[in-house]
């Protein structure tokens, strides 16, 4: 997008709505331009009155006049400053919801490609830039715009040719801030970009901290913690540096200005072709018009941050998902849940080999099937290709001779629970962490759930009960815990269809014992899934495929796959001896 379609899409979507609130913020900033002129055009019968003519009858009224249009000055400029503010962060709001929105909606390989950091610093310093493009730019171009115009007519009326003399020094100071702008763009990238690694950074520090501990890395992840934040500094300053340069330029031009002016005013007094009454007030006018020829001048810098930072937000915003359900979807229609791989062919990108070759299994509805295999020999694809996380690139899945790929995602979704080996744990109650899988669920099926996954065991020696907090992912629950609350959400979600990614594993006997109880009575008569490490978990199961590089090698049911299959006796054996 060029820099005018950015512009002309950041009005239409968000400053569209304002412009009302933005008109009236004009309105404030006519006053201001106002005042000010007037503040100048007073010194002239001020001095000319006062200490020319010495006319005591002004001595008075004048004075009064300038403090009331510094006053109006000051409250003008107060309402329309105010008034900004709250519609740059109204923009604010609307921009990162909008980028929420677009994330909380995008595939899961959308959302896996890029680190979470990045995404924060988006929402943090984008969205900063751009809320400063559409608040303090508009501001400061209507306001100091407006003021300029005003004193330059002062300075017009006082004497036409040092007028013009004076106004050389605009589209000097124009030109100086063009090249500092694209500087100030290129800079603001980087400084983005610096931004994002370190929120990263910083993310990764927090969940790995005890991994940091035990290989006692913590003074190598300081001076990592060190780099990153030197890098971001050195960006800042480059930033601030680019942004100062305007400072010398712009004192430069007014000491050339004003020694000129001073010359060449000299000469006309003297000459008798200006009054020094008009001199000053001239003078005045000038020296308010520096304040708005410097911020018009930098004007182009902010406008060139806040375009460069939109770049990087509107493609997120208009981020459009892989995983499309057709225009006239249909609503899942569930009779037994019997789910039917045909000849399933996937890989994660296109420059990737493929993860499955050819799947065609069939999981038999109201009964346990099972995979087993190697890690990374595709387990956990196959699963994921189910509820729509990703799609295959050839092939069909279907439930009950429905093909997944025509039927509306949401219907096909509230069909299935998911229950994985890594728990996912919000910062809340227990109870609300239970009730995630239906939010409007009652408090007596919120306690049946936990009752069945045998949660009420730990929680009812808890402080708080069920309004416990866990705190971040469920760090104040052991990992048994925290795998039965998982268990309890898809419980009261009741679906027919359960998906159970090792769901046992990396647990003690006695744990895994309970735990497996639960998963009894979460599957019983349901369509269940399991990939699962301990095959004690499910040597019940009705079929077990076994999976190997993408591929299905054997199937059968415990005792069949033992006679009949390598890998699997092999699983088995050593199984065995772990236990």
């Amino acid at each position: 997008m060029s820099n005018i379609q950015i512009i002309k899409r950041l009005y239409k979507d968000y400053t569209k709505n304002f412009v009302p609130k933005i008109l009236l913020s004009i309105f404030f900033s006519l006053i201001v331009a106002a005042s000010t002129a007037s503040i100048a055009w007073l010194l002239d019968p001020a001095i000319k009155k006062i200490f020319i003519d010495k006319d005591q009858s002004l001595i008075y009224l004048i004075p009064l006049a300038i403090i009331l249009a510094f006053s109006l000055k000051g409250i003008s400029l107060y309402f329309a400053k105010t008034i900004l503010i709250k519609v740059g962060q109204e923009i604010t709001k609307l921009i990162q919801l909008k980028i929420m929105k677009s994330l909380i909606k995008a595939d899961s390989e959308a959302i896996d490609k890029k680190h979470s950091g990045k995404f924060i610093s988006h929402l943090t310093f984008d969205v900063g830039m751009i809320t400063k493009l559409v608040s303090t730019v508009i501001l400061n171009l209507t306001k100091d715009s407006l003021t300029l115009i005003g004193l330059i007519g002062v300075m017009f009326y006082q004497n036409w040719r040092l007028a013009i003399f004076a106004t050389i020094m605009i589209p000097l100071a124009s030109i100086a801030a063009r090249s500092l702008g694209k500087r100030i763009g290129k800079v603001t990238i980087e400084a983005a970009d610096r931004t994002g690694a370190l929120t990263s950074y910083l993310l990764e520090i927090f969940k790995n901290h005890k991994i940091i501990k035990i290989f006692q890395k913590e003074n190598y992840e300081f001076k990592r913690t060190e780099h990153f934040i030197n890098e971001l500094k050195n960006k800042v300053v480059k930033i601030e540096t680019v942004l100062v340069r305007a400072s010398p330029i712009m004192e430069t031009l007014t000491g050339i200005m004003i020694a000129g002016l001073i010359f060449y005013a000299g000469k006309l007094i003297l000459k008798e072709e200006l009054d020094i009454n008009n001199f000053f007030s001239f003078l005045a006018a000038m020296m308010l018009a520096y304040q708005p020829v410097r911020s018009l001048a930098t004007l182009n810098m902010g406008l060139n941050q806040g375009i460069q930072s939109a770049r990087r937000v509107l493609p997120i915003i208009d981020f459009e998902n892989k995983i499309k359900e057709k225009e006239n979807a249909a609503e899942l229609k569930l009779d037994k849940a019997e789910i039917n791989f045909l000849n399933v062919n996937f890989k994660y990108n296109e420059e990737d080999k493929k993860v499955l070759n050819s799947i065609s299994l069939n999981i038999s509805g109201g009964e346990m099937t099972s995979l087993v295999g190697h890690s990374g020999a595709g387990k956990s694809s196959i699963l994921n290709l189910i509820p729509r996380f990703y799609d295959c690139e050839s092939g069909d899945i279907n439930i009950d001779n429905q093909s997944i790929y025509n039927l509306k995602i949401e219907s096909l979704r509230s069909n299935i629970s998911l229950v994985n080996q890594d728990v996912t744990l919000f910062d809340d109650t227990i109870k609300n962490n239970i009730a995630y899988a239906k939010l409007d669920a009652t408090d007596d099926e919120i306690f049946q759930a936990a009752k069945l996954s045998f949660c009420d065991e730990f929680i009812n020696k808890l402080p708080n009960k069920f309004d416990t907090f866990i705190g971040e992912n469920g760090y104040r629950l052991s990992g048994g815990e925290k795998q039965r609350l998982s268990i309890a959400r898809a419980m009261l979600k009741k679906s027919k269809i359960i998906l159970l990614d090792e769901a046992t594993s990396s647990l003690d006997a006695e744990t895994e014992s309970k735990i497996q109880e639960a998963i009894n009575l979460l599957t019983k008569d349901r369509t269940t899934l399991v990939i699962a490490h301990r095959l004690s978990t499910i040597m019940n199961s009705k079929k077990i495929y076994v999976v190997d590089e993408g591929k299905i090698i054997d199937q059968g049911n415990h005792q069949e796959l033992l006679q009949k299959s390598k890998t699997y006796k092999n699983f088995y054996e050593k199984q065995l001896r772990k236990d």
